[in-house]
């Protein structure tokens, strides 16, 4: 009964927050900051109650597919909201809030679906928790790109007023973009390491796929900040690689679970 009362107030502020968000859009009104960090918190105070229900058990950590996605779009809209407090970033929320709905429903619809269960007091979850992170600042970034390339789009076409009265500079999106990205690199160079330290072995078959993948994101990552900062690279080759890399690393993290609990089951 608390997971389902949580989870329903949950996903009225969400719902709350998209459409006055939408409505400021159609309006052409510059939405206001304090009231969507005042949604959001609310907002995610009811997930984490859900979340708390549904996640532990008496016998560790459930990780099914529902609950990591759930978790995930916490976390995103957590960092999104503590980086509003010094950038102008809450422009995400419109994306970011109907995807927390959604995933917060769906954990709530399917909570035991092919959940795995970690030891509270396991090393594997520090590899764990240091993959969600990484995951979750990542997507991010991955949005911040996608509003980037959209920006850039309205920019070039000469129709830029509605967008631009909502959204931030593009300078300034770029630098933001840039910031999410290096965090997002830390955090995913220690999940691969604290991989490689608590697990027997990181390129066992069951895992060869997910460890491949996160490498190659990694590097995709790596080499788009090298660029940065060597090369100045920015506009179109910023947004193509930050894409790119998300795309490895969501088929990494996604990929594997999505063909264990939903396909091989069958």
């Amino acid at each position: 009964m608390t997971a389902l009362i949580s989870s329903l107030l949950a996903a009225v502020l969400y719902l709350g927050g998209t459409l006055y968000h939408v409505r400021c859009l159609q309006q052409r009104q510059i939405a206001r900051p304090g009231l969507l960090r005042t949604i959001g918190a609310a907002a995610l105070a009811a997930h984490a109650v859900s979340l708390y229900v549904q996640l532990f058990t008496g016998h560790g950590l459930s990780f099914g597919f529902f609950h990591v996605s759930s978790l995930i779009a916490w976390l995103v809209i957590a960092v999104t909201l503590v980086f509003s407090l010094r950038a102008p970033v809450t422009s995400l929320l419109l994306v970011l809030f109907p995807l927390a709905l959604i995933t917060e429903l769906l954990a709530w619809l399917f909570p035991g679906h092919g959940a795995a269960t970690i030891p509270g007091k396991s090393t594997l979850l520090i590899h764990v928790l240091l993959s969600i992170l990484a995951y979750g600042i990542l997507t991010i970034a991955a949005f911040q790109a996608t509003l980037l390339a959209f920006q850039d789009h309205q920019l070039k076409h000469r129709n830029p007023v509605r967008f631009n009265r909502t959204f931030p500079p593009l300078q300034t999106m770029e630098e933001l973009l840039f910031q999410f990205l290096l965090c997002g690199e830390v955090l995913l160079t220690l999940s691969l390491i604290s991989g490689f330290v608590f697990l027997d072995n990181m390129f066992d078959q069951s895992v060869a796929h997910k460890t491949l993948l996160s490498c190659l994101a990694w590097v995709v990552f790596g080499i788009l900040l090298w660029g940065r900062h060597f090369r100045g690279w920015r506009g179109s080759n910023a947004i193509r690689w930050t894409l790119g890399g998300f795309l490895l690393l969501m088929l990494a993290f996604f990929g594997s679970k999505l063909v264990s609990e939903f396909i091989l089951p069958m």
